[in-house]
């Protein structure tokens, strides 16, 4: 495309690298409803470290003996990014952050502290230099126990720039190696943003790396993210699918394929595997609980989509007419026959390890291949969707119940009534129940069987792939006290499906598996 004579493109430069710093495990698990339990955590950062993100942020280890052990088994058993915690610039959180990330290959502690006046006065009850002073010390002691410390203004674009600079200079010299400016309440734009960061560029030292931090409330955390990029910073923070806080974080994904697909405009790198995006996303949608909206760029369900005629003929006629990237990039092969119903064991393992998983131990192989047989007698085509969402619905939960069968009545103008036999420590245990509709009977008959009632809080339901056979995906959360759960469950049938997902729940209650949301003085901190 030719350029206005009156603009100018950004010249790559040598250390044009940008630093993908994900906060899925910390901000983006501070979303409404989201909860992870440490085995979810430690899947997700394997996963973080397959796609190949430079910083992992662990979590907030203050926040609870849990959080804090959270963030240590990923320390201890992740390896290739950067793992660190975030901690607020007092001792017992650097401290505790410290304990976290030790046994880490590459350990970061992450301190922060507000500087916008609103904050100051109204939330710190602090004058500038007494913040000033507090940095200083978390630095001093962060700095203490690891080599990489990396430093927050938090709700830096709503302060003065001056005041920037002068607590950035000053944390800078006792020994912090990364600044990150944070656009806490998603209240800057592009142009500022930009102006801000070529402002501290100019102001502080060449080897400190700049960070950017944004949040979605305006929409425009991604647009933001990129243009602190062109205005000097070298790591972006953000989470998969955007998750986070009220409105959410900038996207990584959308993030990372802009810079990948208009490379001839940014000329910014990454080390991103682009080809695990689609599965990062499924992953954390599946164990967070929030589905992707059909529309979200990269990922979502409609983003490789062509329903409009003209747009059909042009991507037959070249794919290059109107998609700017092919799905496979990012690890989309939607719509790929890969087995059938005679396929055997060997074949279903090569079909596992073609879409990316290759490690998985074979007793869970064997049972996946059991469902899949059973899945191919009923539905006859499996394609890859179909492997991804049996894989994403594997019980890495102790089976004390299983579901055996279940038959449903129901009807217009009579009440549902669902019949269900679970697999217990007792035997099979049968039970009947009512409920306003069959998916309803069905849990309350396995509450019975179970003896636990968990309250539903959300139940949504997708198809995996096209056609009347398509197998049905079900995502249920639920509260059992204080605890949040997430279940899923796959069949090609709507009520065994839910029922899968329930059973799921039940099971994760039995084992202790649920995850507590915090609040109060200990809530996850907020940059």
């Amino acid at each position: 495309m030719t350029q206005p004579q009156n603009q100018t493109q950004h010249q790559p430069q040598s250390n044009d690298r940008i630093i993908i710093f994900d906060t899925t495990l910390r901000d983006g698990e501070q979303s409404p409803g989201v909860a992870l339990n440490h085995s979810q955590k430690l899947e997700i950062a394997h996963q973080l470290a397959r796609l190949g993100v430079d910083v992992i942020e662990a979590g907030f280890p203050i926040a609870s003996p849990g959080d804090l052990e959270g963030v240590s088994r990923i320390a201890r058993e992740v390896r290739g990014p950067i793992i660190t915690g975030l901690a607020r610039a007092g001792k017992a959180d650097i401290e505790a952050a410290a304990r976290a990330v030790e046994a880490a290959g590459k350990p970061r502690i992450h301190t922060f502290i507000a500087t916008s006046p609103i904050h100051m006065a109204k939330k710190l009850n602090l004058e500038p230099d007494a913040v000033v002073e507090r940095a200083v010390q978390a630095v001093t002691l962060a700095r203490s126990f690891v080599d990489d410390v990396e430093f927050s203004a938090e709700d830096a674009t709503r302060s003065d720039w001056d005041f920037l600079s002068r607590i950035f200079k000053a944390t800078v010299e006792a020994g912090a190696t990364t600044i990150n400016v944070p656009d806490t309440v998603g209240y800057t734009t592009p142009d500022e943003m930009r102006k801000l960061f070529a402002f501290l560029k100019a102001e502080l030292p060449a080897h400190v790396i700049l960070s950017s931090h944004c949040h979605d409330d305006l929409g425009m955390a991604v647009a933001n993210s990129i243009a602190a990029a062109e205005g000097g910073a070298r790591q972006i923070e953000c989470t998969i699918n955007g998750i986070g806080e009220r409105a959410g974080n900038a996207s990584l994904e959308e993030i990372v394929m802009a810079f990948h697909t208009r490379a001839d405009h940014y000329g910014y790198t990454t080390g991103i595997q682009t080809r695990e995006l689609y599965r990062s996303s499924r992953m954390i949608s599946r164990l967070s609980g929030m589905p992707v909206q059909p529309n979200k760029a990269i990922v979502g369900d409609n983003a490789f989509a062509h329903e409009s005629g003209i747009h059909q003929d042009g991507v037959i006629k070249a794919r290059e007419t109107y998609e700017i990237m092919n799905a496979e990039l990012v690890g989309r092969e939607a719509a790929v026959l890969v087995m059938g119903k005679h396929s055997g064991r060997a074949a279903f393992r090569k079909a596992l390890t073609d879409l990316g998983y290759a490690d998985m131990p074979d007793d869970k192989v064997q049972h996946l291949f059991g469902r899949f047989k059973d899945l191919a007698d009923r539905k006859g085509q499996i394609f890859s969707d179909d492997l991804r969402a049996l894989v994403d619905a594997r019980s890495d939960v102790p089976q004390t119940f299983s579901l055996e069968g279940f038959q449903i009545t129901s009807g217009m103008n009579m009440t549902p009534v669902a019949f269900v036999r679970l697999n217990t420590p007792d035997g099979a245990v049968d039970a009947t129940a009512h409920g306003d509709g069959p998916v309803e009977a069905a849990f309350q008959a396995i509450n019975k069987i179970t003896g636990l009632s968990p309250t539903l809080e959300s139940y949504r339901i997708q198809a995996v792939t096209q056609g009347g056979d398509a197998l049905g995906e079900v995502s249920v959360s639920a509260r059992h006290g204080e605890t949040l759960l997430h279940g899923l469950g796959v069949a090609t049938d709507v009520v065994e499906a839910s029922a899968r997902a329930w059973i799921r729940v039940q099971n994760m209650i039995v084992a202790g598996m649920g995850a507590e949301r915090r609040q109060g003085e200990f809530a996850p901190g907020r940059i």
